[in-house]
């Protein structure tokens, strides 16, 4: 059963984010204004080196004011695709030069609510340039082996969906090997 929209003004915008009203019909004819969060894309990196290890970043994230490890990610600029925009988030925030870039897996995590997209790419033979540019992305940016993944999204040191997606893709490909 499909929703109909017939209409829809912005509420709120700023180059972050867009907040709309969305006037929608549902398929018993119930019709009212919806919420709903525009976002940019996200590009998400799951860098991998031949230890079978992934590259992470400790970090804060104040809106839900918790620590946990995460995968380079951030939005698609205007003008670049999702692969770009993974390899140069790599850069900024890791200070690691990417290697071949392949599309991994696309996801919508929350498409009730808004049309964030997820971009995950692996990323393979990367090589260190120095350090990071973007100098308040993380606390520390460390190598984990892929067989201690399991066990911390276990303990919720890995929440971020982007990175979930992106590490259970992998270790569901491992597994498959």
């Amino acid at each position: 059963m499909e929703w109909k929209t017939h209409g829809e003004r912005r509420i709120h915008t700023n180059e972050w984010v867009n907040l709309c009203l969305v006037d929608v019909q549902q398929p018993d004819g119930h019709r009212w204004e919806y919420h709903v969060v525009r976002l940019r894309h996200l590009a998400v990196a799951a860098v991998v080196n031949d230890r079978r290890e992934v590259l992470m970043m400790w970090r804060h994230r104040f809106i839900t004011d918790s620590w946990a490890w995460e995968l380079p990610m951030g939005l698609v600029e205007d003008g670049e695709t999702p692969g770009e925009a993974a390899v140069r988030e790599v850069l900024e925030e890791t200070g690691w030069r990417a290697g071949p870039v392949k599309p991994l897996v696309y996801a919508e995590p929350a498409n009730g609510i808004t049309d964030s997209q997820h971009h995950v790419f692996r990323i393979d033979g990367a090589i260190y340039a120095g350090p990071p540019t973007e100098r308040n992305e993380s606390d520390r940016i460390e190598w984990i082996p892929l067989s201690e993944v399991r066990g911390m999204i276990d303990r919720r040191e890995i929440v971020s969906s982007g990175s979930l997606v992106g590490l259970l893709y992998l270790l569901m490909d491992a597994a498959m090997r």
